[in-house]
């Protein structure tokens, strides 16, 4: 044990887990999808799971939520109205501040050329929908650590 400024500091091994993970900051993720059942359900787990959590229900919204919400990781449906996911995500990727922000996209299309698309257009990595909270977790903890 050491002592900074009258402070006791104890090294992190003698930390439990419980008093790290209390000690995270919070993330931010932005849920876009049409279907609110999907935005219902991620947003349910992620809060549980200690993140802050933005949904929206279309590429549009989402462009304008980015104008005062800066997300630690972005998750998008492909098929939407009014804007695609890989059209928002196109356009984000232009966004200086948003260029680096990993977009991960879920969605039922589950083909070569889908995926093949995200990437070319920069997505981070692309899920099928149903996927399960383990899977999510999985991919949120993978990019945010």
């Amino acid at each position: 044990m050491h002592s900074f400024a009258g402070l006791c500091i104890l090294p992190l091994e003698r930390l439990s887990h419980k008093a790290i993970d209390t000690m995270k900051i919070k993330r931010n993720v932005l849920v876009i999808d049409d279907e609110e059942i999907w935005r219902l359900m991620i947003r349910r787990f992620l809060e549980n799971r200690g993140y802050s959590v933005k949904t929206v229900g279309s590429g549009p919204e989402a462009l304008q939520m980015l104008s005062s919400f800066k997300p630690d990781i972005i998750l998008s449906d492909v098929r939407m109205p009014e804007m695609n996911g890989f059209d928002f995500l196109d356009t984000v990727r232009q966004l200086p501040v948003m260029a680096k922000i990993p977009v991960v996209f879920f969605s039922a299309i589950d083909d070569f050329d889908a995926r093949k698309t995200a990437r070319d257009l920069g997505a981070t990595d692309f899920i099928v929908k149903p996927f399960n909270e383990k899977e999510i977790d999985f991919i949120i903890s993978k990019y945010l650590a």
